[in-house]
């Protein structure tokens, strides 16, 4: 059997990774509260396309069933599960993130009563996630539908701490995702079952 031998140049290299690559800077995040919380939202919509200062693309994991079968198993897929979608947001001086989100907390449960809001659709929320390219164009759109936060971190106070901005972050519970192509302006229709295996534009757009 004859050795492999790699002969791939810096010019293969490039001709794969043609426009340079994805850069985890460029990105715009629209997060929509629910009406139960806000009921002017777009400023609030619009200052988190600036505040938000870091935040993740979609994860999810599929579980996985052993079946046994003499001494074997046979890995077969389970169900899947989403990841939660992390952000951190800076802290501007009016606090209007910061006191949505704690609003939009202590509506699902509030602070000094053990009850909070019953319909469960009232606190879920909406966001997008949009990544672009180097000259800001949208490379691909996700959107994280029925959101709500579980953790809102705290934010650290101290007399030492020189040039810098408060910042906190806020952790959201993530029912499912869709994505969509560059050309996507909202991502719609998807409540509806379409077999994934008829459409392969998806990853090709």
């Amino acid at each position: 059997m004859a050795q492999l031998v790699s002969q791939k140049s810096i010019e293969n290299f490039k001709s794969a990774l043609a426009n340079g690559g994805v850069r985890p800077t460029m990105f715009s995040v629209e997060i929509t509260f629910p009406q139960i919380v806000v009921s002017n939202q777009p400023e609030l919509t619009e200052k988190a396309q600036f505040l938000v200062k870091a935040a993740t693309l979609p994860g999810s994991v599929v579980g996985i069933i052993d079946v046994p079968f003499r001494g074997r198993r046979l890995k077969v897929s389970g169900d899947r599960t989403f990841n939660d979608w992390q952000t951190t947001i800076i802290n501007d001086t009016d606090f209007k993130l910061r006191k949505a989100m704690e609003k939009w907390a202590e509506v699902i449960q509030n602070h000094n009563f053990a009850i909070g809001e019953n319909e469960i659709d009232n606190y879920f929320g909406t966001a997008e996630v949009r990544q672009l390219d180097r000259q800001g164009k949208q490379l691909r759109l996700y959107q994280f539908n029925g959101i709500w936060p579980n953790t809102i971190s705290d934010i650290p106070l101290a007399f030492d701490a020189y040039d810098t901005i408060e910042e906190y972050d806020v952790n959201f519970c993530v029912q499912y995702y869709h994505a969509a192509g560059q050309n996507a302006e909202e991502i719609q229709g998807y409540n509806n079952w379409t077999n994934p295996t008829d459409n392969k534009n998806q990853v090709l757009s």
